[in-house]
């Protein structure tokens, strides 16, 4: 059995479309997400978003900790 590997020069076809690598993700009030880190060893590591101050920057509730204002590179779903 003989094979051809591709090389630098061969063009290679894809049927698969171009993947972005941006997230997409919109986050809506009442939503739970994981956080990055937990504020304090005694919270919890989720967060209940409760409104959007500003373009990603999220009031939301802790638990075993209580109200803090999240930013979206501190959180996940």
């Amino acid at each position: 059995m003989l094979v051809k590997l591709a090389t630098t020069t061969d063009k290679v076809k894809s049927d698969t479309p171009c993947w972005s690598p941006v997230c997409h993700i919109t986050y809506n009030r009442d939503s739970w997400v994981k956080l990055n880190e937990a504020p304090s060893d005694y919270s919890q590591e989720e967060a209940l978003l409760l409104c959007e101050e500003k373009a990603g920057i999220w009031v939301s509730w802790v638990p075993g900790y209580g109200e803090v204002v999240l930013d979206k590179s501190e959180f996940y779903c």
